[in-house]
């Protein structure tokens, strides 16, 4: 195994090919790109900043990096990024790409919303379901949704997080069980796939939203990186960079399928009594 300092260059588990990552004009997605053009990778940014990603080409004169512009908060954005990753023989795809729409419930306009959904659900979905097929007949693949441990929130009270938010939440918790799932299915494939789930990052999503979060410890985007490639590794189908206890990841996905086993055909006595009009 090797040495977790040494990650940046080298791995086992990430070897050099073509790699597609979304939202690579800044934070986790340009670090993942930076750090995987310095690895040898050939690469495909997408972003909807075309001067940000011409920044990443620049950076970079000897490697082979295509810029890529799309709104993955539209349809017709994730069918263009969805037949690139039909059509390319990808080795690795991070799906990275965010929008900063963290707001209440009740004051999230629905165009808003779809655009949220659209972004963190949809996309990732669709961008997965595309390059699988691919990856599969080659028998060799990675895929890293980018998610976030607000994923885990969902029972914490309000008077413990009260500046969460549902939609947002809800986003991340999807891909964090379709990772998994869809690790099972593609894993006797050759395939690999991560959920990754930072905490607080030190990135732009915060000031777009108006917060100011300097005072508060973030984790580096940089840090983020090495954390998910080490996971693979370390055989980690959820990354959590800023947990020290594992065993508290396993412990909440034993539960749940002690819950789903738990389940019969017949109702649950405590939903037997009379219903009180």
């Amino acid at each position: 195994m090797n040495d977790p300092r040494e990650i940046a260059n080298h791995g086992d588990e990430v070897r050099a090919g073509l790699a597609l990552v979304t939202g690579a004009s800044s934070g986790i997605g340009r670090a993942f790109a930076r750090r995987l053009a310095a690895k040898g990778y050939d690469l495909i940014v997408v972003g909807r900043r075309r001067d940000r990603l011409e920044e990443l080409v620049a950076e970079f004169p000897k490697a082979k990096i295509q810029p890529l512009v799309a709104d993955l908060g539209s349809d017709a954005g994730v069918e263009k990024i969805a037949g690139i990753c039909a059509s390319e023989d990808l080795t690795l795809l991070i799906n990275n790409a965010g929008v900063a729409h963290y707001m209440p419930f009740t004051s999230l306009p629905a165009d808003k919303a779809s655009e949220l959904l659209h972004v963190k659900v949809v996309a990732p979905t669709l961008l997965a379901r595309a390059a699988a097929p691919g990856m599969v007949m080659r028998g060799r693949g990675i895929i890293i949704n980018v998610s976030g441990m607000l994923a885990f929130s969902g029972p914490a009270s309000i008077e413990k997080l009260p500046l969460r938010r549902a939609v947002y939440t809800a986003t991340l918790a999807h891909i964090v069980a379709l990772s998994q799932a869809m690790h099972e299915e593609l894993k006797p494939h050759g395939l690999r796939v991560q959920a990754l789930c930072p905490g607080v990052v030190a990135t732009e999503f915060h000031e777009r939203q108006g917060m100011d979060l300097s005072a508060v410890p973030r984790m580096s985007a940089d840090d983020v990186v090495t954390a998910s490639l080490r996971g693979l590794e370390l055989g980690e189908v959820v990354c959590a960079p800023g947990v020290e206890r594992p065993d508290l990841l396993d412990a909440v996905f034993e539960a749940n399928l002690e819950a789903f086993a738990g389940q019969a055909p017949e109702l649950a006595e405590r939903y037997r009594a009379p219903v009180s009009e």
